[in-house]
């Protein structure tokens, strides 16, 4: 069952297009909520890769979290599916926002 609530992070995350990302912090102030929460509704997205939970990172540009995980075989494959998507991802995880950014 998917949340009220988790229906805005799907169908705001659902905009960014290819070859661009956004930040947990920028969908959280358009949704007036907080990054933790957004992260969390991500987590538990049932619509992937419609809704392309992966183009979602941290404010720094570091990857942040795919699938729940914050290291290991998730993180490899939400920057495989960045890079596939013409995102550069540094080789310590690190995108340099001021080429993807989106919002």
């Amino acid at each position: 069952m998917v949340t009220y609530f988790q229906q805005k992070v799907y169908s705001l995350c659902e905009q960014i297009p290819k070859g661009k990302v956004s930040t947990y912090g920028e969908l959280a102030r358009a949704l007036n909520s907080s990054p933790r929460a957004v992260g969390q509704a991500l987590k538990c997205n049932p619509f992937a890769p419609k809704v392309p939970c992966h183009r979602v990172v941290s404010a720094d540009g570091r990857i942040g979290g795919f699938m729940g995980q914050m290291k290991g075989k998730a993180i490899e494959k939400k920057i495989v599916l960045l890079k596939s998507e013409g995102v550069i991802v540094s080789s310590d995880g690190i995108l340099d926002l001021r080429l993807v950014h989106w919002f």
